[in-house]
């Protein structure tokens, strides 16, 4: 009885290959959802989305989540002008916002929500872990399998096998493969 949802998820993601950019194969989503310019939206095989999630493309923005990724529930993403790509095999858990999009303020004598948005490449590494709560700014270049700590605010490039904790995020450890430890870093 409690796989009983997972039926009714994947049934919703057939629906939803009418709706999306493209959906993959055993891809699963819950609902409620919140799509802002679907057609620009393109979902890999097994890809795993869980509840209340929000997904936003603005002007020529896309999104684009590659196979085997798993999605935890409040996940919120933005993207503006160029695609932000989230690879295969990441794992994000609940409550995360990833965008590559700021908001430009230098304007005093207008609202920030009036002002021009900036855009940032944004691409989040294969096999990579965002814990929860994180949130992965603009112009953040995440390499392969990083772990990024719960509640970090993350925002740079890290290199492949990092992990980054705190806001700002910084790397803490990194994978050394002579060793095969992971390391503090100095």
């Amino acid at each position: 009885m409690s796989y009983c949802y997972k039926i009714f998820w994947f049934i919703r993601a057939f629906f939803y290959k009418f709706i999306l950019g493209k959906v993959g194969f055993f891809t699963i989503i819950g609902k409620p959802i919140f799509l802002y310019n679907p057609k620009r939206i393109d979902i890999g095989n097994k890809v795993r989305i869980f509840p209340n999630s929000r997904f936003e493309c603005h002007n020529k923005g896309r999104i684009v989540i590659r196979d085997n990724v798993s999605i935890g529930q409040n996940f919120h993403v933005t993207s503006t002008n160029e695609s932000l790509i989230i690879n295969s095999g990441v794992i994000i858990s609940g409550n995360v916002c990833i965008t590559n999009i700021d908001h430009q303020y230098s304007d005093i004598a207008t609202p920030v929500s009036e002002q021009p948005l900036i855009f940032s490449e944004t691409l989040i590494g294969e096999d990579s872990f965002i814990g929860y709560g994180a949130v992965i700014q603009a112009g953040t270049r995440l390499g392969k399998h990083c772990v990024v700590g719960a509640n970090s605010t993350i925002k740079g490039d890290f290199p492949d096998y990092s992990v980054i904790v705190g806001s700002p995020g910084k790397v803490v450890k990194t994978f050394n493969h002579e060793t095969g430890l992971w390391e503090k870093c100095n």
